[in-house]
């Protein structure tokens, strides 16, 4: 059986997805359950692909390779290192909880909002496990279009505008990607390497490089697609329109896993594949990474809409991701792939607590709060504490990967570090200053007085995340054991490829 893990993952939310299909006239409560049931079963399987993975071995492990198109040199090849482990878990964790998180939100189409989940579930996983080029293209837009039927469906006032914009930027990005995926596999047919397999193109490029040229022009494909996944300033402008619009669960998977996927990206193909751009762009997208993160905080600090102020954030935190792994050293990049676990972990929770909140009130203007914390004192103590965490208190898991990455950034170049600490400074303020507006003061809206406080449901799926941002903060070496061969032997391959 363990040698069928990964596709066990991958084809379970799909076969629930096909399943739900033909059920209809099912109540939405049967629904629920088996969807809430097959997502559990599935985070168990990412749990024993991680007990099965070896922390000494870092190449691909639990691989399964087949034959798909021969004469394409395309194949069913699926593989995890110690980059993608923890991504793959994260899914696994946040898709039953996202469900949770969405229980008594949906009341139409039930059927078919939980379809999109599952195939959602099934494309992420299928991202961060594919180890053949078309195959992760594959799974790529497999996750983008039930991403978009769910803020479109799902949405709030404004859902269309919102996916149609997500549409727009993220099939611009999947296109050039595309077109660069072609160019690598014509020009590694020239020398005889008909295969769009992971680990053969990254040989194939080291003993067939391409010239500078083209290794700027496909870059910048690649990286254009990535970045805007991100996002990364100036492209990050479909970002806060999605997360404000989408429903509770919608938010909660595009901040915790599918953001991490521009990210990831980054890592898996940009940076390997191009080692001569990659000296060209560095430092440009070191100073767009610091512009994210200082730009975002300031944004921020104006919004007067609950959710676009945490998608303003996004934009911020992400930024740190990048600058961690454009630090192309060993600290850097372990601290870019934690901070990519902590933001999906503090974050999701974020966007839980405001669509419980949302849920009792009906509204996500700030100024329509104030003074709560006397009407829902364990909600306001939760939400204080992940708030604590997303600003990077040390012993919790926001300070370990935001650490990391400024002792990165300082060693691979000092300003962007030092201008990188000031966004920290400004994460607390925006943080506090929101927390101040929502539950201190004066109760002006007499509607809040009939708030209730958190439910069995909502603690249930809050309570996992709260237990996690403990653990990474005070346990963080539990997880970077399993980061730092990988990233050492992809430094090592980056450094052996220039």
């Amino acid at each position: 059986m363990t040698d069928y893990l990964l596709s066990l993952a991958i084809m379970i939310p799909a076969v629930t997805g096909l399943a739900l299909i033909y059920m209809k006239g099912v109540p939405a409560k049967g629904i629920r359950w088996l969807t809430l049931i097959s997502s559990l079963v599935t985070f168990v399987v990412t749990l024993m692909i991680w007990a099965n993975f070896d922390i000494t071995n870092k190449d691909f492990q639990l691989t399964e390779n087949y034959t798909w198109i021969q004469s394409l040199g395309v194949s069913y090849s699926l593989g995890i290192d110690g980059i993608s482990l923890f991504l793959i878990l994260l899914t696994g964790l946040i898709m039953p909880i996202a469900i949770l998180g969405s229980w008594s939100g949906i009341k139409e189409r039930v059927r078919e909002f939980h379809i999109a989940l599952m195939f959602l579930a099934c494309g992420m996983i299928g991202v961060f496990a594919a180890t053949d080029l078309i195959l992760f293209y594959i799974f790529w837009e497999v996750m983008l279009i039930p991403m978009i039927l769910l803020i479109g469906i799902w949405g709030s006032e404004n859902r269309v505008g919102a996916a149609v914009k997500f549409f727009v930027y993220t099939m611009v990005g999947s296109l050039l990607m595309f077109l660069a995926i072609i160019y690598l596999y014509m020009h590694l047919s020239q020398h005889g390497i008909t295969t769009f397999s992971l680990s053969t193109i990254y040989q194939g490029l080291k003993a067939y490089p391409l010239s500078a040229t083209e290794q700027v022009v496909l870059f910048l494909a690649f990286a254009l697609s990535f970045a805007i996944k991100v996002p990364l300033f100036p492209l990050h402008t479909w970002l806060p329109d999605a997360h404000t619009q989408a429903p509770t669960a919608g938010s909660v998977i595009l901040a915790g896993v599918l953001l991490k996927m521009g990210t990831y990206g980054f890592l898996r193909f940009a940076i390997p594949f191009f080692p001569h751009a990659v000296e060209v762009f560095t430092p440009a997208i070191c100073v767009l990474a610091v512009i994210s993160i200082i730009f975002g905080a300031l944004m921020c600090l104006v919004q007067e809409d609950f959710k676009k102020l945490i998608a303003y954030s996004s934009v911020s935190h992400l930024g740190f991701v990048i600058l961690g792994i454009f630090a192309l050293n060993e600290r850097g990049v372990t601290g870019g792939i934690f901070q990519m676990l902590s933001h999906g972990i503090s974050t999701g929770a974020l966007f839980l607590l405001i669509g419980a909140i949302y849920e009792r009130t009906h509204t996500r203007k700030i100024e329509k709060y104030g003074g709560i914390a006397k009407i829902v004192p364990k909600y306001s103590a939760v939400f204080f504490f992940v708030l604590l965490s997303s600003i990077g208190l040390p012993a919790l898991n926001g300070f370990v990967g935001e650490f990391l990455i400024l002792l990165g950034s300082f060693e691979s170049n000092a300003v962007y570090a030092i201008f990188a600490a000031t966004g920290m400074v400004l994460g607390a303020l925006y943080m506090l200053i929101l927390y101040q507006k929502v539950f201190y003061g004066k109760v002006t809206n007499e509607e809040n007085k009939k708030i209730t406080d958190l439910n069995m449901r909502e603690w249930v799926y809050i309570t996992p995340l709260l237990v996690l941002m403990v653990v990474m903060g005070m346990g963080s070496p539990w997880f970077t054991e399993f980061i730092e061969p990988s990233v050492e032997s992809w430094l090592n391959d980056f450094g052996n490829s220039k």
